[in-house]
């Protein structure tokens, strides 16, 4: 923006200059590293690597129980904020700010709860686990754990659409004769499904990458419950940097494609906005 040919902001250069080596520091330069490392293992050696039955068992657990738990996370954090925008009841506010928890929580602490929780002796596994249903050591500790720290995505995403929607337009809906559910389906959920599809794509991303509350819950059983995160770490531990990368490397290439579709849905988003009104 520029007023008479000025900036208005003064010191583009350095502000921009700054913002590079910024990015090039933290962002470019490791991801690069990532990919000059990998590059010193052929092709059949970089494939063997990602297509051992083992990585690729963590993958399926991986992706797997991340799109399963960004899944129920949609469904459940739509209701919760339909709960927290919709109505008011006794500790509300206390709800909303329990939200935001697993964002403060350090991962390593959520982890341990969660497995305290859920094991045989905890309060939860003490009650499920006589009914043939287990959870702490296993692959549904992997799916609890991701949608515990996934579900502030879709509701901080809904929330703030769900309180800019006209009401007007409910009324309307009514007045025509629709019933709740029509006006659901035809009115509102149009309106919330751009930035539900959003906060599905973001908690499915975080969770991909999860590593500290899951370490804990998960097992670590080799073909079972191991996440791939856990496979780039024992690879590191046994000094094969160019296996780990590999590994990683297929991670970033899938963040990249999260990362673009986020975008798209973002300015899908914005723009249905803008042409709304």
């Amino acid at each position: 923006m520029s007023v008479a040919g000025k900036r208005v902001l003064p010191g583009f250069n350095i502000t921009m200059g700054y913002t590079l080596v910024y990015l090039s520091l933290l962002v470019l330069i490791p991801l690069s590293a990532v990919f000059f490392k990998t590059a010193t293992l052929g092709f059949d050696e970089f494939w063997a690597v990602i297509s051992s039955p083992r990585v690729v068992a963590s993958y399926k657990l991986s992706f797997g129980a991340s799109l399963l738990a960004a899944g129920v996370n949609a469904v459940f954090g739509l209701l919760l904020a339909w709960t927290l925008v919709r109505y008011s009841f006794p500790g509300k506010g206390l709800v909303d700010s329990l939200i935001d928890l697993p964002f403060a929580l350090p991962t390593a602490v959520a982890g341990i709860a969660l497995t305290a929780i859920y094991s045989q002796n905890g309060w939860i596994g003490s009650i499920i686990e006589p009914h043939g249903i287990k959870v702490a050591f296993t692959p549904n500790g992997v799916l609890v754990a991701l949608i515990f720290i996934g579900l502030p995505f879709v509701v901080r995403t809904v929330q703030p659409i769900l309180q800019d929607l006209e009401r007007e337009l409910e009324e309307a809906s009514a007045s025509l004769g629709a019933n709740r559910l029509q006006t659901f389906r035809f009115v509102i959920f149009p309106a919330l499904f751009p930035a539900l599809l959003t906060g599905f794509a973001l908690a499915f991303a975080r969770a991909v990458g999860e590593y500290g509350s899951v370490i804990f819950i998960a097992g670590n059983m080799p073909m079972v419950s191991e996440i791939t995160p856990l496979m780039i770490i024992t690879k590191l531990e046994q000094y094969d940097y160019a296996g780990a990368t590999s590994i990683a490397l297929v991670m970033l290439l899938v963040s990249f494609a999260l990362l673009l579709v986020i975008n798209g849905l973002q300015a899908w988003t914005s723009k249905r906005t803008g042409r709304d009104r």
